[in-house]
């Protein structure tokens, strides 16, 4: 969500508003959850390369979820404790679990490869939803989708830019899908959890609790000793500001707002064009190239994802994530 990125906490799907607004503006809202979230794969590959990837995540969400913390809470009611424990779980899931992975794992992946890994959510979705969650059995085309979905998995991993690279880049691989399977359990828990009426209240208490379990595991690992704020650049300084403004707070607005006024099916396309931007600008801006085996299985994961998500169950019973990488 994203593993941002791309990018991606929980909300409960709005009615479509009745009021149809400018068609400019689906527009615009549409690019920002396709383009900004496509790009922050990219974007954190740029920030972790002079930024310890843990404790730059944590003050990626810490900031974005003050800010959006700060907004929110006089607009609604003061959360309960319960709320917070809630908040708690769905964030270390999502951000901690989910993003974290991510973004340690781009060490050693290439961000267009991570963030088409992180594009089977939807495959783990409903695959949870129907083993934990009481949706109906998937249909014998749907578990076809997610078979062959994690058989482009497992080629893309054993490809030569990310497994067969080193033992490094197959760990970063398998934390990639770790992080998507994170995200998905926690997306899953979140529908039943008990959170504030106000999405955008709920999503900036995930972001707080996220950012402090991603500040834990920055100390776990040993960062506090690697931080040299000289040996920072003004390079990855910038990605860090965009992953925070852009990916965490306008493409995050936007997704909200294009809730109320589109459908599920549509909205949820950002689970495949975000991997195609990725690819896309790492290939342009980055010099990440694909081999044959590579290039198959963005074409396996891609297809399966899309049928995945056409026939993933009843929509009136759907929600959808923020997948913010």
């Amino acid at each position: 969500k994203a593993v941002a990125s791309a990018t991606r906490p929980t909300v409960l799907l709005q009615q479509p508003s009745r009021a149809v607004p400018p068609r400019w503006k689906i527009v615009l809202a549409f690019a920002a959850i396709y383009l900004i979230w496509g790009s922050t794969y990219l974007a954190i590959r740029f920030a972790i390369e002079t930024l310890p990837p843990f404790s730059m995540a944590a003050v990626r969400f810490t900031v974005a979820g003050g800010i959006l913390y700060t907004f929110a809470r006089p607009r609604t009611d003061r959360p309960t404790r319960r709320h917070w424990i809630s908040a708690g779980i769905v964030g270390s899931l999502l951000l901690a679990g989910g993003n974290g992975g991510v973004v340690w794992a781009e060490q050693w992946v290439p961000s267009g490869l991570a963030a088409l890994i992180v594009g089977t959510v939807p495959l783990w979705m409903v695959l949870f939803d129907w083993l934990f969650a009481g949706a109906p059995r998937p249909s014998r085309l749907l578990m076809a989708g997610l078979i062959w979905g994690l058989c482009g998995v497992g080629l893309l991993i054993g490809s030569t830019e990310v497994g067969a690279q080193s033992r490094e880049g197959l760990l970063g691989g398998l934390v990639v899908l770790g992080a998507s399977v994170s995200w998905a359990a926690g997306s899953v828990y979140a529908r039943k959890a008990r959170l504030p009426s106000s999405p955008f209240l709920a999503t900036a208490m995930q972001m707080l609790a996220g950012g402090l379990a991603l500040a834990l595991l920055a100390v776990l690992a040993g960062e506090g000793g690697e931080i040299q704020v000289s040996a920072f650049s003004m390079k990855s300084i910038l990605a860090l500001v965009y992953l925070t403004v852009f990916g965490a707070l306008v493409a995050f607005t936007a997704y909200i707002w294009l809730l109320g006024v589109s459908t599920p099916a549509r909205v949820s396309t950002y689970a495949y064009v975000n991997p195609a931007v990725a690819v896309l600008l790492g290939w342009l801006l980055a010099d990440e190239r694909l081999d044959v085996r590579a290039a198959i299985s963005v074409l396996i994961i891609l297809s399966a994802v899309v049928l995945v998500t056409m026939k993933g169950g009843d929509p009136r019973r759907a929600t959808v994530q923020i997948e913010d990488t």
